[in-house]
């Protein structure tokens, strides 16, 4: 009796398929390396109801502009304040975009809640800019002296058609309770972010 030898091409199917298969799974799977840094964002504590519908002059809107910030902000990354002249970043925390884009998101979400305003972003500005908000993101990171998380925003409220022009500046800090790492700082910067946020709105609603 003789025995029938497999084809060649069937010899090699199963070895070109399991390779195949492990091209594919290593464009979506990174085995091994360094993980990913922890990706943190900004929650706001309130919304604007969902289906209310708000009209309004132009006297009445207010534009919420993007902050500036200094270079140290200018980063995904968390600045974490060793002392006057140093400046380090909390390991392997990064946020999902820049702080200042996550910060006004979470101010025009604040304000349309807790204010009768209509808040437009940059986007909408060419519609009906009315009021705008300019700020600057002084600090927005952790002071290691204290170890607390760190906001302080300066901000100026320029009515419409730019003839008046008022400054505040608003700070709050929020005890990080632990050691200097993503998850506890990133609570405590969003905590910080809100309780801001309600500081602003309470003032421009004066």
């Amino acid at each position: 009796m003789t025995t029938a030898m497999p084809h060649p091409l069937r010899r090699l199917r199963t070895p070109a398929l399991l390779a195949l298969g492990a091209l594919s799974l290593s464009a979506c799977v990174s085995l091994g390396g360094k993980a990913p840094p922890f990706l943190l964002t900004l929650d706001s504590d309130v919304a604007p109801v969902v289906g209310e519908a708000r009209s309004a002059g132009e006297a009445q809107t207010l534009t919420i502009l993007i902050p500036n910030a200094p270079q140290k902000l200018r980063t995904t990354r968390i600045p974490v304040q060793q002392d006057d002249a140093s400046v380090a970043y909390v390991k392997d925390a990064q946020w999902v975009e820049a702080p200042q884009r996550l910060f006004q998101r979470l101010l025009s979400e604040t304000v349309a809640a807790k204010t009768p305003l209509v808040v437009l972003d940059e986007g909408q500005y060419l519609t009906a800019p009315g009021e705008q908000l300019a700020s600057q993101l002084l600090e927005f990171g952790v002071d290691a002296r204290t170890n607390e998380a760190v906001v302080s925003l300066q901000a100026m409220r320029v009515a419409a058609g730019g003839k008046t022009v008022t400054q505040r500046r608003f700070e709050v800090r929020e005890p990080i309770g632990g050691k200097i790492e993503a998850k506890p700082v990133g609570e405590a910067l969003t905590r910080a972010a809100n309780k801001v946020a309600t500081d602003v709105a309470a003032w421009l609603a004066g």
